[in-house]
């Protein structure tokens, strides 16, 4: 994967509220609120977290088999590479 990569200002936008949404999950355990509430918005929290991963996996992706495919390289191990990661991430 490119090793230079530029990340854009809607996914720092969207780590931000991923950030806030883990601030208000502190939030609702430090008032005491019952365990659903807290794992429902753990749970939000995660999912915006994976979609967030599988962001940057894609436009990763994408910027490195461009970059591959100009150099004439067979572009399957990155895919396989970026797979790997987000099979991981889970």
């Amino acid at each position: 994967m490119a090793e230079d990569y530029v990340y854009g200002d809607e996914l720092k936008l969207r780590l931000k509220r991923i950030e806030g949404q883990v601030r208000g999950v502190l939030r609702l355990m430090e008032e005491g609120k019952p365990c659903k509430e807290v794992v429902s918005q753990l749970s939000a929290a995660r999912n915006a977290a994976d979609k967030a991963m599988a962001q940057i996996v894609a436009e990763n992706l994408q910027q490195c088999i461009v970059e591959e495919q100009a150099q004439g390289k067979d572009t399957g191990r990155l895919v396989r590479e970026a797979v790997e990661l987000l099979v991981k991430s889970r």
